[in-house]
């Protein structure tokens, strides 16, 4: 069996990264390093061959549209679009032209393999409960034809997320927009599934979801997904093991929530070492 590979859940490689990732494809391999340890170095083949299924993460696959065609094997998109103006997704382009993009990638390349993240979901003293019940209705609105199903999560406040624009959720808000969220998503003809929660939210129609899902990639390559379950993952995760090819503390969305980036300078940094020709992402 070939590897799954993950392009990136450590940065968004298709809204800015894309160039560089089609360069590896044509070449047939990229070079990447293990976050934990940076001497330790692997070479990941990205020939047809040796890659069963590739899983995209982004909030942006506008710049990855000119690319599609070089993708020599079975892929979809995890595209998360939220709610959220800059305050909380800062350079995040406007949501009306990322719907739109929403659509036209799955006009392209099938609802089937375009996957909606709906997360986190934060709370906060302007995202209230009715703000996520309207938000969440005009986006099932406006994706409804457009995807088969949304993930959704809600934040967990560790340390690094100490601000006043990020509170803790309790039990009770989380039941109650779930049901609402089981509910509406249900009746837009979008399946809601629910992304490393210890909560049961299955009484509300939200099913336990996995990002990397062998039953996705099954469904996408044709063949049975032999991969075993991804011990390094969360708690509650459910997803099967892939090879990252991403680097932390590159993405520029510059998001307040995130948990891959541990500051704007080191960001900057980073990306101003990015070549598009190198073997590597810096």
């Amino acid at each position: 069996m070939g590897i799954i590979l993950s392009v990136s859940r450590r940065t968004d490689i298709p809204a800015f990264y894309a160039p560089w990732f089609a360069n590896r494809v044509r070449a047939g391999y990229a070079v990447t390093r293990n976050p934990f340890n940076p001497a330790q170095i692997k070479r990941v083949s990205l020939l047809r061959g040796d890659v069963d299924c590739t899983v995209f993460w982004t909030k942006n696959p506008a710049p990855l549209l000119a690319h599609l065609d070089t993708f020599p094997w079975p892929y979809y998109v995890q595209f998360t679009l939220n709610p959220y103006d800059r305050t909380l997704e800062r350079s995040l382009s406007d949501k009306a032209v990322l719907v739109e993009t929403f659509r036209e990638l799955s006009r392209r390349i099938g609802r089937e393999r375009v996957l909606w993240r709906y997360d986190p979901i934060i709370l906060n003293d302007r995202c209230t409960i009715a703000y996520h019940q309207n938000a969440f209705t005009e986006l099932c609105d406006r994706l409804a034809g457009y995807t088969d199903r949304v993930t959704v999560s809600f934040v967990d406040v560790y340390p690094k997320l100490r601000t006043s624009l990020i509170r803790e959720i309790t039990g009770g808000e989380i039941h109650e927009l779930s049901a609402f969220i089981g509910q509406t998503a249900r009746g837009c003809g979008i399946t809601p599934y629910a992304c490393c929660e210890a909560l049961d939210l299955t009484p509300y129609g939200i099913r336990k979801g996995r990002c990397i899902d062998p039953d996705v990639v099954a469904h996408v390559t044709g063949k049975p997904c032999t991969a075993k379950p991804d011990r390094s993952q969360r708690a509650h995760c459910g997803c099967v093991q892939a090879v990252d090819i991403g680097v932390y503390n590159t993405c520029l969305h510059g998001c307040v929530y995130c948990y891959a980036n541990h500051g704007d300078i080191s960001i900057r940094k980073n990306a101003a070492r990015h070549d598009p020709n190198s073997e590597s992402l810096l």
